[in-house]
């Protein structure tokens, strides 16, 4: 990476130094745009920081797509470990070279005339336009209810969460069965762990469906094409995702099987008063719509196979293995033996900075494809920016292509007009 002296002013500033502010370096090299990036801890910290120790990919090495910088293995179906998901970086960040000011703060973004003051704790720039690149995984978002749990339980976020050795003995509750959720429960569940989990309306997909992985057929049908602007697809930038793992080849991610096996399952989490946790008794509903989806998938590349008369192993509708006896409403942590509980709530952004009006009532970007209404503003790596891929390595570089392609033409635009003034 190159650190140059810090100027006043530049054409560009990026702020995130994660995959999607270093795509939008890429690209803004390729135009030769005078730019800098700030990143508030280090490049990719993310994914070399806040990772399990039995971390991988739950999308095909194929999908890894970077600027340039395409999977380039022996196992393009294949599912990178942790180590080789840092190494695939690696490669990237120094491949870009983006001119990064580590552990550099934005503090506020305004527009200053024609122009965008940034403070930074480096110290004040200005810029003609400004790409945000901060994603929506800035802090680690726990419940306010964790803070009535008892102090003798330890609690890690999912960020902190390393491997089941790291943990006291005893019982581990893990709130929360997004993609995190279920991997980490999946992790302490092999290690022999009691785990409790608490469920919620994250859907599930299946690994492997016909005799390929379903990402493969999905891609083939034409999934990963369809934009936001489709009809019903704005609701998508706040979906969960689908629940499965990349482990060992890859898997489907069952919780049924797992309460077979001694895993505990709760419905949503309600609260916690008196030493005990307390859930909602949705747990049903939980699992049967998580089950809707997977056979939902399953069923739209039966009709694929079927329309294009593809040769394929025949197809099977997911049957329960297992149904909850009754609703469990709470949990007596000391009297379960618990020790220890796992937050996988996600994360929330930090726009606090930014003082532009860019933002819809919920305090959501508005934008099309990164683009918002301040003229010179865009964001970047946001979940369903465009596409299901935007926010991953599959398709952040191509909103960043997007992204950085009409910043370039505003740029342009505004020195062909000041040449034409100065003329006049």
């Amino acid at each position: 990476m190159t650190t140059p002296a810090l100027k006043s002013h530049y054409s560009a500033v990026v702020i995130g130094g994660g995959q999607a502010g270093l795509s939008a370096s890429h690209y803004l090299k390729r135009h030769s745009i005078d730019h800098v990036v700030f990143e508030k801890k280090t490049v990719a910290h993310k994914w070399k920081n806040e990772r399990w120790d039995a971390f991988c990919l739950v999308t095909p090495n194929w999908q890894c797509q970077l600027p340039d910088h395409p999977y380039d293995g022996t196992d393009p179906h294949g599912f990178m470990v942790k180590d080789e998901i840092l190494a695939y970086v690696d490669r990237f960040v120094k491949k870009v070279d983006a001119p990064v000011f580590e552990q550099t703060s934005v503090m506020s973004l305004e527009k200053q005339a024609d122009l965008f003051r940034v403070e930074t704790s480096a110290g004040r720039v200005t810029a003609d336009a400004v790409v945000i690149a901060t994603s929506l995984y800035a802090d680690p978002a726990i419940p306010r209810a964790a803070e009535r749990l008892p102090d003798d339980i330890v609690q890690l976020h999912t960020a902190a969460y390393r491997n089941p050795n790291h943990l006291p003995e005893g019982g581990v509750i893990v709130v929360g069965s997004g993609q995190s959720g279920c991997q980490i429960a999946e992790d302490l569940h092999l290690a022999g762990r009691k785990v409790h989990l608490v469920t919620g309306n994250a859907p599930r997909c299946a690994r492997f469906y016909r005799g390929r992985d379903v990402v493969d057929w999905l891609a083939d049908i034409g999934q990963y094409d369809i934009t936001v602007e489709h009809d019903g697809m704005t609701k998508k930038k706040h979906d969960t995702n689908h629940y499965l793992t990349g482990r060992d080849g890859g898997r489907d991610v069952d919780l049924r099987k797992f309460a077979l096996e001694g895993m505990a399952l709760y419905g949503r989490m309600s609260g916690v008063t008196g030493g005990k946790m307390l859930f909602e008794p949705n747990l049903k509903a939980n699992l049967d719509g998580a089950d809707r989806v997977y056979n939902g998938i399953n069923a739209l590349i039966d009709r694929h196979i079927t329309e294009k008369n593809i040769e394929a192993p025949d197809g099977s509708v997911y049957e329960p293995v297992w149904e909850p006896e009754a609703e469990k409403i709470d949990l007596d942590l000391k009297a379960a033996g618990v020790t220890s509980i796992i937050w996988a709530t996600g994360f929330s952004p930090d726009w606090s900075f930014v003082g532009l009006p860019i933002f819809d009532g919920s305090a959501y970007p508005v934008h099309r494809r990164g683009v918002t209404a301040v003229d010179g503003v865009y964001v970047l790596g946001l979940p369903w920016l465009w596409t299901w891929g935007s926010g991953r390595f599959l398709s952040v570089g191509k909103d960043a292509e997007h992204v950085v392609g009409h910043l370039t033409t505003r740029l342009s635009a505004q020195t062909s007009s000041l040449k034409q003034s100065v003329s006049a």
